[in-house]
């Protein structure tokens, strides 16, 4: 049960269940789950599995040593613990990388199912782990999604962000500054990710600044005062640690050139509005209509992830300035807009990706309660969306 303040500041209680199931997924194979640090991955494996599985937390400083000193040690630990229980979880497994060789050799030798939790993929990569060849499929977790927060309310959403921790509290400016500055700044420097604070520092609030834009690796070096280097690395650090990731661009249309460079966004708008020195969203402002923007992609990229769907969420953009916000496949495209009142001017990029004869569904997701339909083109209101969205009726 989680306590939210509303917009009228009254205090109503709210319960939340998430999309992702973990149980069906061990039911198929073994997973890897990722997901940014504080999306409820701990919440939910306690939640979810802890009456059928052996949950081996490496942030237990015990465990950890014992592990961490003799990889080998974690046969008989499951072996003495696992009983009648059908999978062994494992959470921040990133924290002892070897112990995925005797993860696989439990995979392959005993059958045993597991679930590998992780904040970070990038000690993975950096010490070369073994990452099961196949015998561990990959899943997904991030911020509360529309569909998991009853009397949902966008604007708090917007402006805060979906963390578990955040979107609830009484205090969730508090809430975002703690994230902010415990993990992404002083967490990030202590794992040995970046060898200077100040640099890391000057980078995050201009990344932000440009959350959600086309990259230009150049200004944002010249903006935070560092090499175009060391952003390109800062960047790889973000998408490695899941903190941010890139949308990239959809290049095969014939009609109009594409540009070819990617975006960057941030996985919660919260994060990047408390990064950027946001505090407060004015209804009419272009940081508003990125925030809903963004809010409306991560639902999106949300959705494809727990329901399974592998097609590639991109963007079109073209050297005329057409541009597009989402593709799902070559099937979908979804344009965005935070306006109340639709116009033909809103439509002139799907319109422009619609001569193009490739995508069949082309969505314009607006705050215009009204719903039409023309020359193709959906025009729907976002809550309208979302709920088909998320029962499986726009993909």
């Amino acid at each position: 049960m989680l306590i939210i303040r509303t917009d009228s500041d009254t205090i109503v209680d709210m319960e939340y269940t998430r999309k992702l199931n973990l149980p069906e997924l061990l039911k198929k194979k073994s997973f890897f789950l990722f997901g940014p640090r504080s999306t409820g991955k701990t919440y939910l494996i306690n939640h979810q599995l802890k009456d059928n599985t052996l949950i081996l937390d490496l942030l237990r400083g015990d465990l950890f040593l014992r592990l961490s000193s003799d990889p080998s040690e974690l046969g008989p630990i499951i072996d003495a613990g696992l009983g009648a229980k059908s999978a062994v979880v494992i959470d921040e497994v990133q924290r002892v990388p070897a112990l995925l060789n005797e993860v696989h050799r439990l995979i392959e030798e005993k059958k045993i199912r597991f679930l590998l939790t992780g904040s970070s993929a990038r000690k993975l990569k950096k010490d070369h782990a073994n990452l099961l060849a196949g015998r561990a499929w990959k899943a997904e977790l991030f911020p509360l999604t529309f569909s998991e927060i009853p009397r949902f309310k966008l604007d708090r959403y917007l402006m805060y962000g979906g963390l578990p921790q955040v979107y609830p509290s009484a205090h969730p400016e508090e809430e975002l500054d703690a994230y902010v500055n415990t993990y992404l700044k002083e967490e990030v420097q202590a794992e040995g990710l970046i060898r200077k604070l100040p640099p890391f520092i000057r980078f995050l609030k201009t990344a932000a600044l440009s959350n959600g834009n086309i990259l230009n690796f150049s200004e944002v070096a010249s903006d935070a005062q560092i090499p175009p280097s060391t952003v390109r690395e800062y960047y790889s650090i973000l998408v490695d640690t899941l903190v941010g990731f890139m949308l990239e661009p959809w290049t095969k249309s014939k009609k109009r050139k594409a540009i070819q460079t990617a975006k960057f966004y941030f996985f919660d708008t919260g994060v990047a509005n408390a990064l950027a020195g946001v505090r407060h969203l004015d209804r009419n402002s272009n940081t508003y209509g990125n925030s809903f923007e963004q809010f409306i992609g991560m639902e999106i990229r949300a959705y494809l992830s727990y329901a399974r769907i592998k097609d590639l969420l991109t963007f079109w953009r073209t050297t005329h300035g057409f541009e597009v916000d989402y593709l799902i496949g070559n099937h979908t495209a979804i344009e965005v807009k935070a306006s109340r009142k639709v116009s033909p001017r809103h439509s002139k990029g799907l319109k422009a990706l619609k001569e193009e004869g490739v995508f069949k569904k082309l969505y314009l997701v607006t705050h215009d309660k009204i719903s039409t339909k023309s020359g193709g083109i959906h025009a729907v209101h976002w809550e309208d969306f979302l709920k088909r969205l998320w029962e499986g009726k726009i993909v």
